[in-house]
């Protein structure tokens, strides 16, 4: 089937995802198998880190299950949104369990994800995920609170904005600050990620009277090391999706409704080395915004579609360290009146900077 061109302005969302249907097909032998072999890969590497010997030896190992349990989060990500699976209760057994090393709450997750970011993204005042200050709110700021603001847009501190803006504050029996109105399945699913998180400290605490080595090697490198690998991991990957010299906040619904948010304001971002296969495809983001129901074994086919049809559309970026910290320099605040991003001066950003959009 040959994609379809694009007009001067964008077709409706309807029309872009009718061209993306037939990547749409979900199944549940391929779900299972993904989920079989990311489970096996976090075990091995949890008795990786109770076994090898040296301490050095552990922290790597460590440090490859925050990038398994990664993987885990996204294969829990795909059966959140019910495109894991045909079968929708199995969808939410899948997703409870695969959430459970990053220790996720499922139900948090679906109303904070599926309908607050996937709903208005990029939309201030809404989409709370890397959303960037106005310069009048950062000078508002007390010092403390400017500081952290500063290390978390330094481009060295993504883990420490979501293990501490979004886990922390939204998902870990938030407050009634982050979290208007209260269900049981958000408490249930507290008390199920806090369990897991007991029972996984305490194994580790149990492998190491086992084995004669002292608790504190296993709790750093069998628990702190790979959550805390994994919120970098998150971080990083959430705050690429939605921050780009080209991608803009909005702080008008409709003005952002007509910029056809869910193609205008995410990335694509191809890393080297085959890095977005090991990332379960997910960095082809725009594509998943278009249609949440195209799975993730199906996304690369449904991305190469989009960009095909809609050129010059969607942000396309390749990573390099350079580009990353040069966006962290330039994309501090943003100007909503303006509609561009400053320094935290309140000055724009120097034209031609961190701009390089990755060849077709």
């Amino acid at each position: 089937m040959a994609s379809p061109r694009r007009a001067a302005a964008l077709p409706p969302r309807q029309t872009i995802r009718s061209w993306l249907h037939e990547f749409r097909t979900r199944s549940t032998p391929r779900a299972l198998a993904l989920s079989a072999f990311d489970f096996a890969l976090y075990a091995a590497l949890m008795s990786a880190v109770v076994v090898l010997p040296s301490l050095f030896a552990k922290l790597l190992a460590g440090l490859a299950a925050g990038l398994v349990i990664g993987r885990l989060f996204i294969l829990g990500h795909d059966a959140c949104h019910q495109s894991f699976t045909p079968r929708k209760r199995l969808n939410q057994v899948l997703g409870r369990l695969l959430f459970l090393p990053s220790l996720t709450p499922y139900s948090l997750w679906e109303v904070g994800h599926n309908v607050v970011h996937h709903g208005y993204t990029n939309l201030k005042g809404f989409d709370f995920v890397w959303a960037p200050l106005t310069p009048a709110e950062y000078r508002a700021l007390p010092s403390w609170r400017r500081a952290l603001e500063r290390l978390y847009r330094s481009g060295w501190a993504p883990g420490l904005y979501y293990l501490v803006e979004i886990w922390w504050l939204r998902m870990f029996f938030p407050g009634a600050r982050y979290l208007k109105a209260q269900r049981r399945a958000f408490v249930w699913d507290g008390l199920l990620v806090s369990a897991y998180a007991l029972a996984w400290i305490g194994g580790l605490v149990a492998a190491a009277a086992l084995t004669a080595q002292p608790a504190w090697s296993l709790l750093l490198c069998g628990f702190a090391v790979p959550f805390l690998a994994w919120n970098t991991l998150i971080g990083f990957v959430v705050y690429a999706h939605h921050t780009h010299p080209r991608i803009r906040w909005y702080a008008d619904k409709t003005q952002w409704a007509a910029a056809a948010p869910f193609v205008s304001t995410t990335v694509h971002l191809r890393m080297p080395g085959g890095l977005g296969g090991v990332l379960h495809h997910i960095l082809e983001h725009t594509a998943h915004h278009v249609d949440m129901g195209i799975p993730l074994y199906g996304l690369t086919p449904a991305q190469r579609r989009l960009e095909a049809a809609l050129p010059g559309s969607i942000v396309v970026q390749r990573f390099s360290w350079k580009w990353y910290f040069a966006t962290a320099r330039h994309c501090r605040l943003f100007d909503l009146d303006e509609g561009r991003w400053t320094d935290y001066d309140g000055v724009p950003r120097r034209p031609g900077l961190a701009t390089a959009t990755s060849p077709r």
